[in-house]
């Protein structure tokens, strides 16, 4: 069982953004909480049966391509008139490739690899760790 500030201080980042990240994995069904001064969070799953891709996919989906585009329709210059929509399937293809990647690792794994000491490096043929020196 954890809170929501004793999370924020292991993960370094501010309190009022791990609350709205475990607002949604709560109203998602991921997490459980149990009120009072020694409440928190749980995992309402096993944490070999929740993938990362799914929290991805709820939390930072779409994070992958820019919040801008480039680039105009209805120019008249074919880089212009293209560029949108071939960026924006790049980006797409990436952020599947990425979707499907992370669908492979279970929140256990990452759990493992914590405490192995393990770092993870990425492997588009597939999951692979790497010893910390």
């Amino acid at each position: 069982m954890a809170n929501s500030e004793d999370l924020s201080q292991s993960v370094g980042t501010h309190p009022a953004r791990v609350r709205k990240v475990l607002s949604v994995l709560r109203k998602h069904g991921y997490l459980t909480t149990k009120e009072g001064a020694h409440g928190g969070y749980l995992l309402s799953r096993p944490s070999e049966e929740i993938k990362l891709g799914e929290l991805y996919r709820l939390v930072a989906g779409g994070s992958l391509g820019p919040n801008w585009c480039s680039g105009e329709s209805g120019s008249s210059c074919v880089v212009s008139s293209n560029m949108q929509d071939v960026m924006g399937n790049i980006y797409n293809g990436g952020e599947e490739a990425l979707s499907a990647y992370f669908d492979r690792i279970s929140i256990q794994d990452v759990k493992e690899r914590i405490g192995h000491g393990e770092a993870i490096t990425l492997s588009l043929n597939g999951l692979s760790a790497k010893e910390k020196s």
